[in-house]
């Protein structure tokens, strides 16, 4: 396994981290759940990534029950808050009142004294910006959160985060966790150079497309039984990524991935990392083989001509 600084930050994350949307406390049963995390934790990943929405906070139980044998200190805890948790008119968003309470929520279910990476799950632009970060800076003085970071917040919103935390003296954002893959690539335009820029690190979600890039899926083809795309509780993600046109390149880029001698998840877990700016990729095993495959793209290096295959199957233009 590789580790990597979290932008600017002292702290050091696996560059494949463990995720547990759609998967820990619902399609996952809990006994093998807990086995995969502890699985995930012994073969080198430290970064375990959770929300208090995931499954209304079953995915954080989960994930503190299997966390709970190992030393706090060998391990990065991140959870969000943002969403929904309740049907009441402050049962959500970024006021104070919502992030203080759904903290200490959250270190209930997780078991534990502090969340090392605590995130805005979304931008709420019903709440004023200070009131948000003052929170957050809160918490880090109270100890309950070591760093804090957000989650496909735009260019512009970090920036204004970033300039009013130093206005302020405000502990400043030091992760952002927003949607990359070699499917969905807005945030090269601008945000990953202003994250580069101040130190921001990038811990990445859905890298294999909702198992779209793996090549499970296939033009013409009946979706796999078992599969997400079957699931109805989170097929509504996948969206246009089953299109014929989409999974005819996905079947190019899994001939192309087998040539390098790869497999076409590694592949594309590979060219994530491929980015200085990305800390982590986090990834959502289901079963113990498919953990070990995405495990064992940690320190793959991609060659340039393997790069420029994907933009040309893609049509991926990076001057555009």
């Amino acid at each position: 396994m590789e580790y990597r600084r979290l932008g600017r930050s002292g702290v050091k994350l696996s560059t494949i981290g463990l995720g547990s949307w759609l998967t820990y406390g619902a399609s996952v049963d809990r006994a093998r759940s807990v086995a995969l995390v502890q699985s995930a934790y012994e073969k080198g990943v430290n970064f375990f990534d959770t929300a208090n929405v995931y499954h209304r906070g079953t995915a954080e139980e989960v994930v503190g029950e299997a966390l709970r044998p190992f030393p706090r200190d060998s391990y990065v805890l991140a959870t969000k808050v943002f969403f929904p948790m309740g049907d009441g008119p402050n049962d959500r968003g970024l006021s104070r009142k919502h992030i203080m309470e759904q903290c200490h929520r959250s270190l209930k279910r997780l078991g534990t004294d502090y969340i090392d990476l605590y995130q805005c799950h979304r931008y709420d632009p019903e709440t004023p910006l200070d009131e948000t970060l003052r929170a957050l800076d809160d918490l880090i003085t109270q100890g309950k959160v070591l760093y804090v970071g957000v989650s496909q917040w735009s260019a512009v919103q970090i920036a204004d985060a970033l300039r009013l935390a130093e206005r302020l003296n405000l502990d400043p954002i030091v992760s952002n966790q927003p949607l990359y893959n070699i499917l969905h690539r807005d945030i090269e335009r601008d945000v990953l150079p202003l994250c580069a820029r101040e130190g921001i690190g990038q811990v990445v979600y859905s890298p294999l497309a909702q198992g779209v890039l793996t090549g499970k899926y296939r033009p013409g083809q009946p979706l796999p039984p078992g599969s997400r795309a079957t699931d109805p509780s989170s097929n509504m993600f996948m969206g246009r990524l089953l299109t014929d046109e989409v999974l005819s390149k996905v079947e190019r880029l899994a001939q192309l991935a087998r040539e390098a001698g790869l497999t076409p998840a590694q592949m594309a877990l590979a060219w994530v990392l491929r980015r200085p700016e990305v800390t982590s990729a986090i990834i959502g095993a289901t079963r113990p083989e498919q953990l070990d495959e995405n495990l064992a793209a940690a320190g793959v290096r991609l060659s340039d001509e393997v790069v420029q295959a994907i933009d040309r199957i893609t049509g991926f233009a990076p001057d555009a």
